[in-house]
């Protein structure tokens, strides 16, 4: 789409909502490109997007066909548009990612709107950028600062970026008219010094030795990840190499991560993400036919870690927030953790190059009075059920009628929550995870009575506030913490058989986890799971006289992680749990000999014989479990596919994206073998139920493993004949 302007071609890249470059629109933006410099009555070209968009990139769904299309590459159109002897401005309003930001770098200059935010996003997706960006960004900004925004395709504000040198101007208004009059200005200038392809690499002093530690650096942060470090080799390729050569390589290492099983496992959890908008419940209720109400106030229950995150969360959406405890004390330290939180995220910004909003004071209070007019609480007190039900009682009686009443509950009954108000159909489950100002996802629970309208509602807000929502069923511990128990009994029991934390988080930090699942336990406070299991009558004054120590209902039980917790051991906040830190609230974890000792003489006391655990048991134990769980959960109902298990574990679980989550992992590891080995293990384990192979998983099996996107239709057909 093209028009001439005061002699200047203006081309609109056309391809809504976000003008992706699809094989057609590359081939119409060379097409138009080609016709504008020969044409002599046009003096110099603006290519800007169309709707206020510039362009997200490339479409991913095409990438399967680089190099069998009859269509001209992305790279071939920019290199075209950067040879081009006419000025080429590029003109981007709100976004320009990508191809997009790779087609801007081969215009000779760049005019962004203040709101504006460029990037090479292409590595969290197991790729990079293929066309030039690699070999253009750092001929125009240096080697350093490109290092940093392609190996972490973060988004670039345009103030950062206008003082990085991507920009030569910003305006508050539309850039499309100020880009017109540059390309007035420009005509007739020589375009030589403005073609990176003709740039010299900035230089550093000691380029080498840099590059080799941004090597180390990256390859550290990517945790096994391929594509950071195929990033980091195309940037050092336009470093070693002249331009053409650089571009070459960059195609190689391009087409090698596309044929990676981890971009294939990237680019699922991309769509998956994306997919959890689109909730559907088993009685054919659905985003579609659901309308959520507005939320204009809030009000969040309870200022402990959880509470004071979600106040931020509501803040940061602008949404007013009402705070309430029931403590006086309480309440002061809540006040000062919350405003300490939001100065916090005010100073994040600045240092950013963003524009801190207007800060919303929230209106603390000990009076339950104060939340007759708010469109929705949200409960986050302790894992109390007495306690919430009591509380769920008065909100009852004193939230006016349409309000929605969320509790944040991460395992108790929503329906026995619902139960003693006089609207279960406005109570739902919104389980946010710590810590709630940061992490993304938020688990949306709904009970037997929860109503479509207030699934919607609950939805529509984790998208304000900039998170992930993902709608599952009721039951305890939901999607995310019943597959977890799984996965922390198995790291139990091997530690019984004879392992160390030590030897089990380092098979699974190997795998991609950033911690093991013992290091994270002494994060997060093993007093946190010793609570529930007190609340589920496993441990503590409840317990029947004469329960067998390592069995609880007939099944197998570790009681080692409540015996630390008794003895005062909740982890780093009390400098020894699983392992020993320099002091309590220190970070610096060690292995502990007194815990060595420990294990040794719990062996003896229960007659248990020590053995040599292999990294293959401790990997296939741990995820195999996990996975199993997932199949009886979608049996189940609870997760409505495989995708939303996996976006509820990549992002609230800290399961490596670059592996797709445990489902697709599954999926690719193959179902028979992971059947095979949970039959050897259930073998060999009798009293652990939890290893017999899910009746689903069987049933894939037998239907000869079809794939991952068709499980839940054999969920279906499953169901409907019971």
């Amino acid at each position: 789409m093209a028009q001439v302007l005061r002699g200047v071609r203006v081309i609109r890249v056309c391809n809504p909502p976000l003008n992706t470059l699809s094989p057609v629109v590359a081939q119409a933006l060379e097409r138009d490109v080609k016709q504008a410099n020969s044409d002599p009555t046009v003096k110099a070209v603006v290519i800007c997007g169309a709707n206020g968009k510039f362009s997200a990139g490339a479409d991913i769904r095409n990438f399967a066909n680089i190099g069998q299309s009859k269509f001209p590459s992305l790279e071939s159109v920019v290199s075209l548009i950067e040879k081009s002897d006419k000025p080429m401005v590029a003109a981007i309003e709100d976004l320009a990612f990508g191809g997009g930001l790779e087609v801007a770098l081969g215009c000779h200059y760049r005019i962004a709107n203040m709101k504006a935010r460029v990037g090479l996003p292409e590595v969290a997706i197991g790729l990079l950028p293929g066309a030039g960006g690699t070999q253009r960004l750092p001929r125009l900004i240096g080697v350093p600062a490109a290092l940093d925004i392609i190996t972490t395709g973060r988004h670039v504000p345009a103030t950062e970026a206008l003082k990085l040198g991507i920009l030569d101007e910003v305006v508050e208004e539309n850039p499309i008219e100020a880009a017109i009059n540059l390309a007035q200005r420009v005509t007739g200038q020589p375009l030589g010094p403005r073609r990176l392809c003709l740039k010299e690499i900035p230089k550093l002093p000691n380029m080498e030795a840099f590059l080799d530690e941004a090597r180390l650096k990256v390859k550290k942060r990517a945790n096994g990840q391929l594509s950071p470090q195929m990033c980091f080799e195309a940037v050092r390729a336009s470093v070693c190499m002249p331009f053409a050569e650089g571009i070459q390589k960059e195609q190689q290492l391009f087409m090698y991560l596309l044929s990676s099983g981890q971009s294939k496992a990237l680019q699922y959890a991309f769509f998956g993400q994306r997919a959890m908008e689109k909730w559907v419940l088993p009685n054919g209720a659905s985003w579609e036919s659901a309308a959520p109400q507005p939320v204009k106030k809030a009000a969040v229950i309870g200022l402990g870690t959880m509470g004071r995150g979600i106040v931020a969360s509501l803040l940061k959406a602008k949404i007013p927030v009402v705070a309430l405890e029931q403590d006086k004390k309480q309440l002061e330290v809540g006040k000062a953790a919350v405003m300490a939180l939001l100065e916090r995220e005010a100073l994040k910004m600045q240092q950013s190059g963003q524009k801190p909003n207007k800060p919303i004071v929230p209106q603390f209070t000990l009076d339950f009075g104060a939340l007759k007019d708010v469109d929705l609480v949200i409960e986050a007190v302790f894992e109390e059920i007495t306690l919430k039900k009591e509380i769920f009682q008065k909100l009852s009686v004193i939230c006016k009628p349409e309000a929605l009443l969320g509790t944040n509950t991460s395992y108790l009954d929503i329906d026995e929550i619902a139960s003693v108000t006089g609207r279960p159909h406005k109570v739902i489950g919104i389980h946010f995870f710590s810590p709630a100002h940061i992490m993304k996802l938020v688990e949306i629970i709904y009970g037997q009575q929860t109503s479509p309208s207030a699934i919607a509602t609950a939805m529509s807000l984790t998208k304000v506030m900039g998170k992930i929502g993902v709608v599952v069923g009721n039951c305890s511990g939901f999607v995310g913490n019943r597959m977890l128990t799984r996965y922390y009994d198995q790291a139990y029991f091997l530690m019984e058989d004879g392992s160390t934390p030590e030897e089990v988080d380092k098979v699974l930090q190997e795998f991609g986890f950033k911690m093991g699942p013992l290091r994270v336990g002494d994060l997060a406070g093993l007093d946190v799971g010793w609570r529930i299991r007190k609340g589920k009558g496993q441990t503590g004054d409840t317990l029947p006289p004469g329960t067998p120590p390592r069995h609880r209902d007939g099944q197998r039980y570790s009681p080692i992680p409540d015996i630390l917790c008794e003895m005062g051991r909740y982890g780093e906040k009390t400098g020894k749990g699983w392992y020993l830190y320099d002091k309590p609230g220190g970070k610096i974890a060690q292995p502990d000999p007194w815990l060595h000792g420990f294990l040794s003489d719990f062996r003896r006391t229960h007659n248990i014989t020590a053995r040599t655990v292999s990294q293959d048991e401790i990997l296939e134990r741990c995820l195999y479990s996990l996975a199993n769980e997932g199949f009886r959960i979608l049996s189940d109902g609870i997760a409505s596919c495989p995708e939303a298990i996996d976006t509820i574990y990549i992002n609230g679980y800290g399961w490596p994206r670059h592996m797709g989550g445990p489902m697709f992992y599954a999926s690719q590891v193959g179902l028979p073998r992971v059947l095979a080995k949970l039959q050897e293990y259930a073998e060999a384990n009798p009293d652990i139920p939890s290893l017999q192979p899910s009746s689903f998983l069987q049933k894939l099996v037998a239907l000869g493993s079809p794939p991952l996107k068709e499980w839940a239709s054999h969920v279906r057909s499953q169901n409907s004949k019971l």
